[in-house]
């Protein structure tokens, strides 16, 4: 079995190795857990999993491959305190439910029917109704019975299906904690700042605010007394420069980009943004309710943030090839110079740029726009998804 769940990592592409497996027999060797599925879950999820982006595959292989083993009856005996099921049935029940469970004969009343019900009706269960009336009174679908998985009740167990409906029963062996950290999924802002994270190069630089551990003990042994060494607060030095493509096609991403915005600002101390419509062109701006007026010149940008910065262009590059390859192609104003030549400008000031585009990698191919924007930042565009991202920061770290 524990070869089999081995074996099913690797087909999911978690990069598990054999020496992770191994360490983890042997900590079942030595019982540092009991014996119980959901320490055997926390256990394999410490030793086999590395990074965060495939919490989710090992969350499916696990389920998939020890799905069955503990059953609901193993938490019938357990001891709940009356109280503390009384302070939640006040705080998220309303009087009616309340008048339910009540009726059914509160909690230790319901565990007791479970386990009753589990041992009477092994096959039944898609055809009842789900009410204590019900001709088969099992563990219907769609009814009011605190069994089953498709029905209603305030105080309810999830029993063979796949997924609730209301979101109130007390045991749920298949919730997913991770699904939102798969790496082919797009990013939500705890996800993004993870990422980003690889993009780091600290230095010490400031006033000395912080205690140096290491200096103080080092100067206390060799003056003889008590010696108090400050150093530097340790801080991220890369530099960002973020272009946002705004409006149009963009609109329907504007939520992932207020996401990677909000954690961008987190992540970097220093970070400079502007913004553009569909492709760069001689001014860009800061304000969109003042783009008309207050626009900036994008040569003043190109030559006051120096090369150390590293430049991320967020956009779908979707649009005519005209607007990038032809001067007067911008569809909101005559621009002097084709667009592909400020790209190019772009590239050739600074080492390191890339291209974070929101539309699914599948689709590139039938844009032409996005082939030409992928040729101009000599092939460094990427989908916006946590691989993505990855791959962009690794890409930037050179």
């Amino acid at each position: 079995m524990f070869m089999n769940f081995f074996t099913e990592l690797r087909q999911a592409k978690v990069p598990v190795t054999l020496k992770e497996y191994l360490m983890l027999m042997e900590a079942l060797d030595r019982d540092v857990i009991d014996h119980s599925v959901n320490d055997f879950y926390y256990l394999s999820r410490a030793t086999l999993v590395k990074d965060e982006k495939n919490l989710d595959k090992f969350d499916r292989v696990f389920g998939h491959v020890f799905k069955g083993l503990e059953k609901v009856e193993l938490g019938l005996n357990a001891d709940v305190p009356a109280e503390w099921l009384k302070a939640m049935s006040d705080r998220f029940l309303t009087d009616e439910e309340k008048q339910m469970i009540e009726e059914m004969g509160g909690f230790d009343k319901l565990m007791e029917m479970i386990a009753q019900r589990m041992k009477e009706q092994q096959e039944e269960g898609e055809d009842g109704d789900g009410d204590e009336e019900g001709k088969k009174g099992g563990r219907g679908k769609d009814g009011s019975s605190p069994f089953g998985a498709n029905g209603f009740h305030p105080e309810g167990i999830r029993i063979g299906q796949d997924k609730g409906r209301h979101g109130k029963a007390i045991k749920v062996w298949d919730k997913r904690e991770y699904k939102n950290l798969d790496d082919s999924v797009e990013l939500g802002t705890r996800n993004i700042k993870i990422a980003l994270r690889r993009l780091r190069k600290f230095a010490r630089t400031g006033s000395a605010d912080e205690l140096d551990m290491d200096g103080s003990i080092k100067g206390t042994a060799n003056k003889g007394y008590l010696d108090i060494v400050l150093r530097p607060e340790r801080r991220n030095a890369i530099k960002v420069l973020l272009f946002f493509d705004i409006g149009g096609s963009m609109d329907g991403h504007i939520k992932l980009c207020e996401e990677l915005f909000s954690a961008a600002k987190t992540e970097f101390k220093t970070m400079e943004f502007f913004y553009f419509h569909n492709c760069l062109y001689e001014s860009v701006w800061k304000d969109n309710r003042r783009r008309n007026v207050e626009k900036i010149d994008t040569w003043d940008v190109l030559n006051k943030y120096g090369h150390d910065y590293k430049i991320i262009i967020v956009g779908d590059a979707t649009m005519s090839p005209y607007e990038i390859t032809y001067p007067g192609g911008s569809v909101e104003h005559w621009n002097e110079e084709a667009g592909a030549i400020w790209v190019d400008r772009l590239t050739n000031i600074y080492d390191s740029v890339v291209w974070l585009n929101p539309t699914g990698e599948r689709h590139w191919d039938y844009t032409p726009s996005i082939g030409v924007l992928r040729q101009l930042v000599n092939d460094r565009m990427y989908p916006l998804t946590i691989e993505g991202l990855d791959k962009a920061m690794r890409e930037l770290v050179r």
